[in-house]
């Protein structure tokens, strides 16, 4: 596997993109470049005299945790979720592909331009109902898309993804250093993994997520896979996605837009404006349990609240489990 980073010579690049065909012969690279910091794989933004475009590269492990295994072939699956919905209206709010090499586990994107991903309605504590509507829109549709008996079932990533929302936050002694994060969140944290209740319902929830579905998902659908661009509103790094049950997006969404709000009625109007059969019972348990492992589990947030109020959403989120 051809390893392609920051520190490739530029040269070296030029050489392999021209030997797949996706450089004009007269096409210079200029420079590459970070868009922004990825999680799961490698993303760089190539720069010609002609153009721009982004290279995302998977490894066998999580690029920003380096120690924890990923399967290779998550750059397959994203490839595959563009492909289906490109003849729907969805189109406009993902990137073309320009090239897949599955030896290399590489895959060449349009580049949307300087967009922002949308993390800061964290800060903000906010969100436009504009923007809200249309991420809702945005879902109904990636639902609504039919898919092919063979597309991925991407079992890997679900069983990677299982053991951090479902397993791994509700553990008492996990490893995951919650004091360094915050000092108290420790102790915050051992009530809801001490909780039965609470445990019985993740792991009913759990055996659904690992489970054949018939609705094709985004699978992280969270404002670090949302990006803005003046008017426009894009969605990336479906590496995640399945076909699996509609909730799980859907209460997925609801978590963070009440984690960054700290509004729990979120959850209904997303709900209510949803283009689609969902139960709500069900997308309130999956929005209390991303809760919980988003504020003791080890994928954090840039969410800078105090132990106060991130105690008040935990207490949001058991309530979103039990009695939504």
């Amino acid at each position: 596997m051809t390893v392609i980073d920051t520190n490739t010579p530029l040269e070296e690049l030029q050489n392999y993109l021209l030997s797949k065909e996706w450089l004009d012969p007269s096409e210079k690279i200029i420079s590459v470049e970070k868009p922004g910091d990825g999680n799961m794989n490698v993303v760089l933004r190539i720069t010609t005299d002609q153009r721009s475009f982004i290279l995302k590269q998977s490894r066998p492990y999580v690029q920003k945790y380096q120690q924890i295994k990923a399967p290779l072939d998550r750059i397959f699956v994203e490839k595959k979720f563009y492909q289906a919905v490109r003849d729907n209206a969805v189109h406009a709010h993902v990137p073309n592909i320009i090239g897949f090499d599955s030896n290399e586990h590489l895959l060449l994107l349009e580049d949307l331009g300087h967009c922002e991903d949308m993390v800061y309605i964290y800060q903000k504590q906010a969100i436009s109902n504009r923007q809200l509507d249309r991420l809702i829109f945005i879902l109904g549709l990636i639902h609504r898309k039919k898919v092919s008996s063979d597309f991925p079932q991407n079992l890997e990533m679900r069983q990677l993804n299982h053991q951090h929302i479902f397993e791994l936050p509700f553990l008492e002694d996990n490893g995951f250093p919650l004091d360094d994060i915050q000092p108290g969140l420790q102790e915050l944290s051992l009530q809801y993994k001490k909780d039965k209740k609470i445990k019985k319902v993740v792991k009913k929830v759990g055996k659904k997520y690992l489970s054949p579905g018939t609705t094709l998902l985004h699978g992280d659908y969270y404002p670090g896979s949302w990006m803005t661009e003046s008017e426009n509103l894009y969605i990336i790094d479906p590496e995640f996605g399945f076909v699996g049950f509609p909730e799980f997006d859907l209460g997925v969404m609801a978590a963070h837009i009440i984690m960054a709000t700290g509004k729990k009625g979120y959850l209904k109007r997303i709900h209510a404006a949803y283009d689609g059969e969902a139960d709500l019972e069900l997308m309130s348990q999956v929005a209390g349990i991303e809760i919980i492992r988003r504020l003791i589990g080890l994928a954090q947030l840039p969410l800078e609240r105090s132990l106060k109020e991130k105690g008040k959403l935990l207490k949001k989120a058991r309530k979103l489990i039990l009695s939504p």
